[in-house]
């Protein structure tokens, strides 16, 4: 893979994701003149004895205490004279004391993300950080080393201080990293890359760890799983209408011009086109029939009785249709699997509107991610060639490193992802509940000896998921704690925002990976038993299928007569019809799951079957497969 060209301005959020999980980097010369321009001035200002903010003075609290020219410690009895000076030992002191996160290491690629945005946002050059630290950086990216950052510690003002000295601090010989898999000491593991541990100047300190990188990077990765979630997201709904034979006219282009929030718009464009083919969806009321337990006597051929179910309707009574005459022309006079009703539950129905609403969440926090990527975000800023008569004109302390914006992008991703877990997890249940699975068996199997639980538990872990991410969405940029001895008097918390919402993506694809688990089940069973129906209407008379419809009159009756023709024109209704199909992109992503999960015909064990939906999903087999 080429290298991805760093110049401060151009960085996209996809060319991150390609460094994270492996590419390198190289630094854009052309940009590398104005970055020395501003170590030069820093080193000219400190040679003018100019007090500038973590230059040549302390840090936070500190910063009205001025470096001087020599230790006052060197004085005391017994002390050991250092070589290094109180700039260096300033900068590096930063760095050893701020790298204290604890917990759990981050993966290595949101490690490798931050470390590509610590240095693209360098590379505006107006940091102070010097060439030869930058490039010592990138050969540490590109070498693969991967620091040892704990997860827990960033409040996220000023910017990622801990976490991103965890970073540095190896650049320095310090604190740990993994290299060729193996968790080293990191001047162990920059001997073994070949580099050599780097002494810090002017600033350099402050500009390694002063900025947003944790939490953009854990953003970043959260949307690029994000992205292909909302669309896997449209692919479990759309499996699910077909498995419920629904209604399409709720998508329809021109309902949701009336109404055009963009991501409600995008959502009903693709279950239009996910659905394309399918002759499930709109079919009439009466030729979906329902479930009844298979018999030994449900079918009259040895083909058909391979079939794990049997079918039925109920005929209408002539005295129930008073008033509905007009209705019972056009749909005749059976009730099978789907309700006489012109629109389906919300679940359904409001798919547009739910996926669409996490679509603009998902959205909004990508313009404030791609903003952020190019921006500068670290303290103060350098402006070596502005005219000004003092030098705080030129090094201008500011606030770039709040990370306020990413936090309020984040807490409305991260209170979207429950919304779309909770209504596929509702869809969910009703594939599994017979009272709402619109003619499908109770927990979609047979059970004919009542001594099976089918797909009942699979909605158990769908809700656990959904509840426990509905406890954790809870905005923790509502929750400033001041630090540094309250000079850092309002925090951004965005980096637990950023890393709560990169856990929840993972656990939101468990549950549209349930979802898909179950309506792959459903389907098979709906097209079958529909299926079942056609084949039936096509080698038998009206008499035939007169067997599978309850509550008609007894032969000899006035109104039996009748009923045969009503069912004659069922029948023939029936075995007119081609095979019944879902969309050609479903039933694509049907299949993909079909070659790795069998239909449950019986109860079985299920855990590695739900292993396998969860890894699918993770590994985007199923939406690649409807894309294709």
């Amino acid at each position: 893979m080429k290298p991805i060209r760093l110049d401060g301005s151009s960085l996209t959020r996809a060319q991150l994701v390609d460094v994270a999980y492996g590419a390198h980097v190289e630094l854009a010369q052309e940009q590398l003149p104005a970055v020395a321009r501003a170590a030069e001035f820093l080193a000219e200002q400190v040679g003018r004895e100019e007090p500038i903010y973590g230059v040549s003075t302390g840090f936070g609290s500190n910063a009205d205490r001025l470096l001087g020219n020599h230790r006052l410690r060197d004085e005391l009895p017994g002390a050991v004279r250092s070589n290094e000076t109180l700039h260096e030992e300033l900068q590096r002191n930063l760095i050893v004391t701020h790298a204290v996160c604890v917990g759990e290491p981050f993966a290595p690629e949101i490690v490798r993300a931050m470390l590509c945005i610590r240095i693209n946002t360098l590379m505006r050059g107006h940091s102070g950080i010097r060439v030869e630290t930058l490039q010592a950086l990138t050969a540490m990216l590109n070498a693969g080393i991967v620091p040892v950052v704990p997860q827990l510690g960033s409040v996220g003002a000023s910017g990622d201080l801990a976490p991103l000295s965890h970073l540095a601090i190896v650049l320095l010989g310090g604190g740990e990293a993994f290299f060729e898999g193996q968790r080293l000491p990191g001047a162990e593991a920059l001997r073994r890359a070949g580099l050599s541990p780097i002494t810090l100047s002017y600033k350099e300190g402050l500009a390694l760890n002063n900025g947003t990188a944790q939490m953009l990077a854990c953003g970043v990765l959260a949307l690029d799983k994000l992205e292909d979630l909302l669309d896997t997201a449209d692919l479990a709904a759309a499996m699910t209408i077909d498995a419920f034979a629904g209604r399409l006219g709720a998508f329809a282009e021109e309902v949701h011009a009336l109404r055009p929030h963009p991501g409600q718009v995008h959502s009903a464009a693709n279950l239009r086109i996910l659905l394309e083919g399918s002759t499930l969806a709109d079919i009439p009321y009466h030729l979906v029939p329902k479930f009844r337990p298979w018999q030994p006597g449900s079918w009259d051929t040895e083909r058909a009785q391979r079939l794990r179910f049997d079918i039925g309707w109920d005929w209408v009574p002539l005295a129930q249709r008073h008033g509905r005459e007009k209705f019972y022309r056009r749909f005749r006079p059976f009730r099978g699997g789907k309700k006489h009703q012109p629109q389906d539950s919300y679940s359904l129905r409001c798919i547009p509107q739910v996926h669409g609403a996490v679509r603009d969440a998902v959205a909004q926090a990508a313009r404030v991610l791609d903003i952020e990527l190019n921006a500068l975000t670290d303290n103060p800023i350098v402006f070596p060639d502005a005219k000004a008569e003092f030098v705080e004109q030129q090094v201008i302390s500011a606030g770039h490193f709040h990370g306020m914006p990413l936090a309020l992008a984040m807490s409305y991703v991260k209170a979207a992802i429950p919304v779309l877990a909770s209504i596929s997890e509702r869809r969910l249940n009703k594939l599994v509940d017979p009272a709402t699975n619109d003619g499908l068996p109770g927990f979609l199997i047979g059970n004919e000896d009542s001594t099976e639980s089918g797909h009942m538990i699979v909605q158990y872990t769908a809700a656990a998921i959904v509840n426990d991410l509905a406890s954790r969405a809870h905005p923790a940029s509502v929750y400033s704690i001041p630090t540094s001895a309250n000079a850092e008097d309002h925090v951004s918390m965005g980096a637990n925002e950023a890393r709560h919402v990169l856990s929840m993506t993972d656990d939101l694809g468990k549950v549209i990976a349930l979802e898909l688990y179950t309506a792959a089940q459903a389907l098979d069973l709906r097209r079958d038993m529909i299926n079942a129906a056609r084949d039936l209407a096509s080698r038998a008379d009206a008499a035939a299928l007169a067997g599978k419809i309850a509550g008609g009159p007894t032969p000899g009756t006035l109104e039996y007569d009748a009923f045969l023709d009503e069912i004659e024109g069922l029948r023939a209704e029936l075995a007119a019809a081609d095979e019944f199909q879902p969309g050609r992109a479903v039933a694509a992503a049907h299949a993909a799951i079909r070659r790795e999960i069998p239909f449950l015909d019986r109860d079985r064990a299920l855990d590695g079957e739900v292993a396998t939906a969860v890894r699918l999903v993770r590994e985007g087999v199923i939406l690649g497969a409807a894309r294709g």
